[in-house]
């Protein structure tokens, strides 16, 4: 569905600033929708906000479906009762600028189990049935994912298909025997669940009251060591003997890496999926749409044919590529949900039958203002090729940052940007950027925070196929100026993006 001339901002949770080591659901996530709204923004686009493993990624969760309780605050906490002051008086010294997720998980997880242990103990009649009515409506999805976690714990964090083989293909008895044992550990991880969401919820209200939507983000791919593959075996493709993924996801080589991308994710069985009339999908999207406005949806070009690599393989090189029913899919998912309200991430290799796909339902497809230097006048980046159906972006979570990009740039290379956008002003190239997004054709545009502070490098999100370090940035208290948002308001507003009840 075409979306009205707008704008937004790209920022993960973990990234705003906090006493706690990374970002969470408290003050400062209320103060970044104040600069959205003062900014005359109409989006916030988080990325994905799964539990995650190693690797911090959001895009490898153990859950497709829950909230990553790292980003619960405590200070809400504290605010229910559930904790005091005192329980925060030897919180470690954490760095400024990133989230050392070590640190931070030593920190907040004996803070999260002690705020359980009050809620189990000391919770009215009315939180009691509260919790008691979201574990019911969840759960189709919080039973495997609080068992699974668990159980994980329990035994040191193996992977799941390395379980006794009882455990690992879910036999009812052995079920039963683990959820006897571990039942008060299967009680934190609902009610951390229970926490998340309802801080979540509150904070949405509170962006959609104040005009901003949430643009939430469904990974094509959910982490082999995950609930949802333990749980749904019959929905992946996986070698039946050892449960390992008998094809795995990734991408062919492209503009990120000369050997492709392996992520290792288990790819679908898509013909078990269809049978179903996709059932597990449309409990996702629901999933999605209980907690978001608008749904971008990752590596889209998998749904219309997927990268299939063979167990064993060590890169993507090896791989091919697979038709999958997307338009099938699509219609269920529409019949089901209404028109869907969603982006489709179209980048990599895109063919017209993706082309095709993502038009049939009017879905806007991604520009990236950082693709757009290279080659001729028919590169699809550059501004005078767009539609108004899509978004632009200065660049995403797997770029580097525009003043990083560009510092990167041959002289010859910095030469051509400058020749288009006529040269580069005293403001600096990201300021250059921002406004080419503001004033593009496209209906909407969305700039990582990154961009609006002019941060090189260092503040870079995500480097795709590095195992560690990714992650980790988080912006400073005070960052977010008056002055920033001022800035951006008046581009905002000369482009024609503002919110039609904003003071103009």
């Amino acid at each position: 569905m075409p979306f009205p001339r707008s704008s937004g901002i790209l920022l993960h949770p973990t990234s705003f600033p906090s006493r706690f080591g990374v970002g969470d659901l408290g003050l400062e996530a209320y103060k970044f929708i104040d600069f959205l709204a003062k900014s005359n923004q109409q989006y916030w686009q988080v990325l994905p906000v799964g539990p995650t493993g190693y690797g911090n990624s959001p895009y490898m969760s153990y859950s497709a479906m829950a909230g990553n309780p790292l980003i619960i605050s405590p200070e809400r906490l504290q605010e229910q009762g559930l904790l005091s002051e005192g329980d925060f008086g030897n919180l470690a010294d954490f760095p400024a600028d990133r989230v050392d997720f070590d640190k931070v998980i030593q920190t907040k997880i004996p803070l999260l189990e002690k705020a359980c242990e009050h809620f189990k103990n000391q919770a009215s009649p009315i939180q009691q049935k509260e919790f008691q009515g979201f574990c019911e409506t969840k759960a189709y999805w919080l039973d495997d994912y609080a068992l699974f976690m668990a159980i994980k714990d329990a035994k040191d964090g193996a992977g799941w298909h390395t379980w006794e083989v009882e455990l690992a293909k879910k036999q009812p008895e052995a079920i039963e025997h683990w959820r006897r044992r571990l039942s008060d550990r299967i009680f934190y991880y609902k009610y951390t669940q229970f926490e998340f969401f309802r801080q979540w919820a509150e904070l949405k209200q509170y962006a959609n009251m104040r005009g901003i939507q949430i643009i939430g983000d469904i990974p094509i791919y959910v982490a082999h060591d995950s609930a949802d593959v333990w749980g749904n075996p019959e929905n992946f493709c996986l070698d039946e003997e050892t449960g390992e993924a008998a094809l795995m996801a990734g991408v062919p080589p492209d503009y990120f890496s000369a050997t492709g991308q392996l992520w290792g994710n288990p790819v679908y069985n898509w013909e078990n999926l269809q049978a179903s009339n996709f059932k597990w999908w449309v409990q996702r999207f629901q999933a999605m749409l209980d907690y978001v406005d608008i749904i971008r949806i990752d590596h889209f070009r998998g749904f219309e044919a997927y990268w299939a690599v063979p167990q064993g393989e060590t890169t993507a090189m090896g791989g091919e590529w697979v038709e999958a029913p997307g338009s099938a899919l699509f219609r269920v998912l529409n019949e089901k949900l209404g028109q869907l309200p969603v982006l489709a991430e179209d980048l990599g290799v895109i063919t017209p039958e993706v082309e095709a796909l993502r038009d049939e339902f009017e879905f806007p497809g991604m520009k990236i203002l950082q693709f757009a230097f290279g080659g001729d006048a028919g590169n699809p980046y550059l501004p005078f090729n767009f539609t108004r159906n899509c978004v632009v972006y200065t660049g995403t979570h797997d770029n580097d940052t525009t003043v990083g990009w560009f510092n990167e740039l041959s002289e010859q290379e910095k030469e051509t940007v400058s020749s288009y956008l006529g040269c580069i002003s005293p403001d600096g190239i990201h300021w250059d950027l921002v406004r080419l997004a503001l004033s593009s054709i496209g209906n909407q545009a969305i700039i990582p925070v990154q961009d609006l502070l002019g941060l090189g490098t260092e503040a870079r999100m995500n480097v795709p196929s590095k195992g560690d370090g990714n992650w980790e940035w988080r912006y400073k208290y005070n960052d977010l100026t008056d002055e920033l948002s001022d800035r951006l308001k008046t581009l905002t507003q000369l482009y024609g993006r503002s919110p039609v009840y904003s003071d103009q």
